[in-house]
């Protein structure tokens, strides 16, 4: 099964033609080039693709798109408000590497307890950047931010922090 990867949501319709504003997270403006589907989850871990016929960037953190039979503003509102998806692969080179997403799939090893766990999402707020991993299958959001980063290693995919004392120990004991 192919990975999906989050880059944002469907914010709102736009027009009356169907089009729809997409605000993403790619960390730079993207015309979506070399893209050819889009996915919706529109039930838990059920993909289905839409493909764009036409996409118009806004801005860095928006895109007007038009998806394949969404041909009305009704049919546009039916979808709203979706996560917006993208594989693997897409996601990639869509991506710039200096956003916070593109650490999503990256391994997060801290300095006191190793391997810790993969980047599942990526949080985003306005201080610091989470990361939710899986850590002996409970989830974990773990900061990233000047004092925690130790440094990011593209090459292998690896983050490495040094979590504040005790954090760790919050999702591991009990």
């Amino acid at each position: 099964m192919a990975n999906y990867f989050s880059i944002g949501k469907l914010a709102s319709s736009h027009g009356l033609q169907g089009e729809l504003l997409v605000k993403h997270s790619l960390g730079k403006r993207s015309a979506l080039k070399g893209v050819t589907a889009i996915f919706l989850e529109e039930r838990k871990n059920s993909f289905i693709p839409y493909f764009l016929q036409q996409v118009t960037v806004k801005d860095a953190e928006h895109v007007y798109i038009r998806l394949e039979g969404i041909e009305s503003k009704e049919a546009a509102q039916r979808l709203l408000p979706a996560q917006v998806y993208l594989t693997e692969e897409d996601f990639k080179e869509q991506t710039a590497s200096s956003a916070p997403l593109a650490l999503l799939g990256y391994t997060v090893e801290d300095e006191h307890h190793g391997v810790l766990g993969v980047v599942e999402e990526v949080i985003e707020m306005p201080m610091q950047v989470l990361v939710k991993v899986q850590i002996k299958g409970k989830e974990a959001l773990l900061p990233i931010n000047e004092q925690s980063l130790v440094k990011m290693d593209k090459k292998k995919q690896v983050v490495h922090l040094n979590l504040p004392e005790g954090l760790v120990e919050l999702y591991t004991e009990g």
